[in-house]
Formats: structure tokens, C-alpha cells, sequence
């Protein structure tokens, strides 16, 4: 890790708890809507279980790149008709306010303060497959104290594709070697390391819930391993 001068953060699950934050917008939204019954944690699992679907028609050239606030609107239109709720009769503003929730996601309880003490040393910036606006406005939300926001968008390309990578690593100005993906998932990991960027996990073992059963321990020796950010900075010497 000597050689690394900027560190960039997976975002969903590893920066912020995607889960929690969607299910506390999604129960007034349901209620309000006559689906007082629906668990809204489970309607959060719903809606993201819908990413990565989305998200390859675009990896695999069936539709061009399309932003995640797009896709984000899709799905969310079609996990409500999946619980018999016409998103017609709901109306597009009230539609877009809940599709927002992305932007309003909470970052885990230590995620600022570390990031903070990491950013003495290193540049920081998102590489997530958010869009621009979803993560500034989610930084500015939270306080979230990144130099840059990179990510999906900027490069053009979703993680895993390598340009999502090594086009990040470009727009920074440094080698591959001298960037860091600092992630919860080990297969975002292993995409960064096949690109040639260093690595480092960071243990989130409830983003999918208590019963949780995948990343719940390194897969592979990365570069670093961390029980959080205040760990991770611990061990990285910030």
C-alpha cells in the first residue's frame, strides 16, 4: 500500500446502509399508499435485487449506458406493480421522491469520521455506479467528505467492467497501483484487483440483514483487511 496515493469507496453497503435507509422512506410510502402490510425491509431487498439486472442490460450493450437514478426509476415502478400497487395512480412526484431515498441513504455509524482521518493521507472519491447527483447529494447530506465524485457516470462504465476502473485511475492522473478500491464486497475486490488497483475490505456483515450470508469475511488476501474505516485509517497509519 506504499505506493497508493488516492483511495475510492464502493458507496451501497460499504459507505452508507442502503437497506435501512431505503426501508425507513419506503414504510410512510407504502402506508400512504394503502400497503400499511408490506414490510418495508423486505420491499428495500425487492427493490435492490433489481440492480444488478439493470444494470448488466447496459454491461452487456442491450441498451446504452443508462444513469442509476433511471434504473433506480424502473425498478421501483416494477416492484410496486410486484405488490399490486399501480404506479400510475400514484403520480410522478411522489414517484421521484421516492426513487430519491437513494440520495438520502445514512453512512454507517464510524463511515465520516473515518473517512475523515483517511483523507489526511489520501484523496478520496466514490467509485460506485451511482450517479453524479446521487452522490453529491448524498456527500452533502451527510457530510461526507470526499475530494472528487467519480464513479459510474464519469467513467462511462458500471463496476465490474474494467473501464469503470481504469478509466477512474486515469481521470485521477495515477497509475492503477496507485489506487486503492476500498470495498464490503469481495467481487468488486476481485475486479479491481484483475485492473490492476490495489485493495482493501471493509467487514459490513448486516448490509443485507441479520441472516446476511455472503462477504462476511475476505475471500482472498487484499492488501488490507478492516473491521471499518476507523480500523482501516488505524491500519493504514492516518
Amino acid at each position: 500500500m506504499e505506493q497508493v496515493k488516492a483511495l475510492v469507496f464502493d458507496v451501497f453497503g460499504t459507505v452508507v446502509d442502503w437497506r435501512e435507509g431505503i426501508a425507513r422512506d419506503a414504510a410512510p410510502f407504502l402506508a400512504r399508499h394503502g400497503r400499511p402490510d408490506l414490510d418495508p425491509r423486505a420491499f428495500a431487498d425487492a427493490w435492490r435485487k433489481r440492480y444488478q439486472p439493470a444494470m448488466e442490460e447496459c454491461r452487456a450493450g442491450r441498451r446504452p449506458f443508462t444513469r442509476l437514478d433511471a434504473l433506480h426509476r424502473e425498478n421501483l415502478e416494477n416492484v410496486l406493480r410486484d405488490n399490486g400497487l399501480d404506479p400510475a395512480r400514484i403520480g410522478e412526484a411522489e414517484l421521484d421522491a421516492m426513487n430519491r431515498a437513494w440520495h438520502r441513504l445514512d453512512p454507517w455509524p464510524e463511515a465520516v469520521a473515518g473517512l475523515t482521518r483517511l483523507r489526511r493521507r489520501y484523496v478520496l472519491a466514490p467509485l460506485s455506479n451511482g450517479n453524479v447527483s446521487l452522490l453529491l447529494n448524498m456527500a452533502k447530506r451527510a457530510a461526507i467528505p470526499w475530494d472528487a465524485i467519480l464513479g459510474a457516470e464519469v467513467a462511462g462504465a458500471y463496476k465490474p467492467q474494467p473501464e469503470a476502473y481504469l478509466r477512474t485511475a486515469d481521470i485521477l492522473g495515477i497509475r492503477p497501483e496507485e489506487l486503492c478500491l476500498v470495498a464490503a464486497h469481495n467481487g468488486d475486490l476481485r475486479a479491481a484487483r484483475r485492473c490492476g488497483l490495489a485493495t482493501a475490505f471493509v467487514l459490513r456483515r448486516t448490509e443485507h440483514g441479520p441472516d446476511q450470508a455472503t462477504d462476511l469475511g475476505p475471500e482472498e488476501p487484499w492488501d488490507a483487511v478492516a473491521a471499518d474505516f476507523q480500523d482501516l485509517a488505524h491500519k493504514l497509519g492516518c
